[in-house]
């Protein structure tokens, strides 16, 4: 298997995914504070940062605002870094955006990675009153602004940015489809991945920006994050058996907050893929349906979970976003996984490394 690690590519690294979720019937304030307990224990086990993602109006991840968030966690966790997979910038005045992560960055000791979509869920854009055929647009105009704030200190016409970035974060877009790799390209942004695409999908869409990328004359080298279902615990049964307990529920709770049953994004103009992608959500909140999808993402024992994530960091990935932070984990359940993927999966996957670049 190929070394991502030869020929000067970026070092693997690894970071979790934290959100407000808990034993069932918790108030939002405690499931809040399971989200810090969570970004505590990273930081003492060493994980490269806490990432948190962006929704609105439901009990699907109920957090509206992850740079207020992890400004908290920066206070509660100096020097660990921080992330978002996403943030939405069709609901974010650009000049208001850019502000707050320039406030965000300089609170923050560690480094930041912000990762940024378009969004998918009709009832979030619906709430906030903005059509979702606008949204590829707004995506635009809004990173064009952080763009320039971030490489000249200002947000047009003269206007300086204050605080200014001292340090440049890390941007990524998300990809909805293997489509979505070369508009990213275009914009000079990295893909952030999801593990529910197929390897083969996976791999075109890093081979797509790659090759985008070259043809623009910019480098093909980046950090490639990608999201991925994670529950390690002593043996295979065990981490299925986790698995198969809880994420049906988050699978269900996906489909109501997405809407899916309807098929939302049939007219919507470069939407129309999602009512495929989205088409066996239904499906997957069925224990018995789950088996492609575990095998997909990181199940099992210390050592079944590394021989997965060798395969994905074949294919080019080298910034591996665990977590099993869904609606209902328990926090015994969720920190099993961040003790034993750091003790026993990042010391494994580590000593491959120096093995295959000794050969």
């Amino acid at each position: 298997m190929a070394n991502p690690q030869r020929h000067g590519a970026p070092r693997l690294r690894y970071a979790y995914q934290i959100g407000a979720v808990g034993e069932q019937g918790s108030s939002d304030r405690t499931l809040y504070r399971e989200a810090i307990a969570d970004a505590q224990l990273l930081q003492q086990q060493g994980y490269d940062a806490a990432w948190m993602v962006e929704h609105h109006f439901s009990d699907y991840y109920p957090q509206p605002n992850p740079l207020l968030f992890l400004s908290h966690i920066a206070a509660a966790c100096p020097g660990l870094g921080l992330g978002t997979a996403v943030m939405v910038l069709p609901w974010y005045e650009p000049t208001r955006f850019a502000e707050d992560l320039a406030m965000l960055q300089t609170l923050t000791e560690g480094e930041l990675h912000i990762g940024m979509g378009r969004g998918t869920a009709k009832s979030e854009y619906d709430a906030f009153g903005i059509p979702m055929e606008t949204a590829r647009d707004r995506f635009r105009a809004c990173w064009e602004t952080v763009r320039r704030a971030v490489e000249t200190g200002t947000l047009g016409e003269g206007t300086a940015l204050r605080p200014p970035f001292d340090r440049r974060p890390h941007f990524y877009g998300a990809i909805g489809s293997p489509e979505s790799a070369g508009i990213m390209a275009g914009l000079g942004l990295p893909p952030l991945c999801l593990s529910s695409f197929p390897d083969h999908l996976l791999k075109r869409i890093l081979d797509t920006w790659k090759a985008r990328t070259a043809e623009a004359g910019g480098a093909t080298q980046a950090t490639f994050p990608i999201s991925i279902k994670c529950f390690v615990a002593e043996t295979d049964e065990a981490a299925r058996e986790q698995a198969l307990r809880y994420l049906p529920d988050f699978f269900a709770l996906q489909v109501r907050h997405y809407q899916s049953d309807h098929a939302p994004w049939g007219d919507i103009p470069g939407y129309q893929q999602f009512n495929k992608m989205f088409a066996n959500l239904r499906s997957l909140s069925d224990p018995a349906n789950l088996g492609p999808y575990l095998a997909m993402n990181l199940v099992g024992s210390a050592e079944t979970v590394t021989r997965r994530l060798r395969q994905i960091a074949a294919l080019g990935f080298n910034y591996f976003l665990i977590s099993n932070a869904t609606y209902g984990v328990p926090r015994a359940v969720r920190h099993e996984t961040i003790r034993r993927f750091a003790g026993e999966v990042i010391p494994r996957m580590s000593e491959a490394a120096s093995a295959e670049a000794a050969e």
